[in-house]
């Protein structure tokens, strides 16, 4: 079992930057990590992915503005989030899901954090 704790999340103006943070209780060393973020009526979607190995993915709508990666040694994630748009309000949740081959492997998500963006 891996508890997810989500920080960092803010009310902040357009075009500033905020970073989330993300603590694990345990070692995330063989584990996918993923940030999904989900706005007040809409669907839980993807923002970006770090692999096991440090390959990442970015929604389109966040490439090339937010920055994600990985401290295995502090079993932390990290998302930097610059130049924010009002439309990246949202609440955001940190997701982990181990690199097994399984059908069902084991994932855990975070409890969220609210990151509201100010025109």
């Amino acid at each position: 079992q891996v508890q997810l704790v989500e920080s960092g999340g803010d009310l902040v103006e357009a075009e500033r930057s905020l970073r989330l943070s993300c603590l694990a209780s345990g070692s995330i060393g063989d584990y996918h990590m993923s940030w999904y973020r989900q706005a007040l009526g809409n669907q839980r979607e993807l923002v970006a992915s770090i692999s096991t190995t440090g390959s990442t993915n970015y929604a389109a709508s966040v490439k090339g503005r937010f920055t994600i990666s990985r401290d295995n040694a502090k079993n932390s994630v990290y998302l930097e989030m610059n130049a924010l748009k009002v439309e990246d309000t949202s609440v955001y949740y940190c997701y982990a899901r181990r690199a097994v081959v399984a059908i069902r492997p084991p994932e855990y998500w975070g409890q969220g954090t609210q990151v509201t963006v100010s025109p």
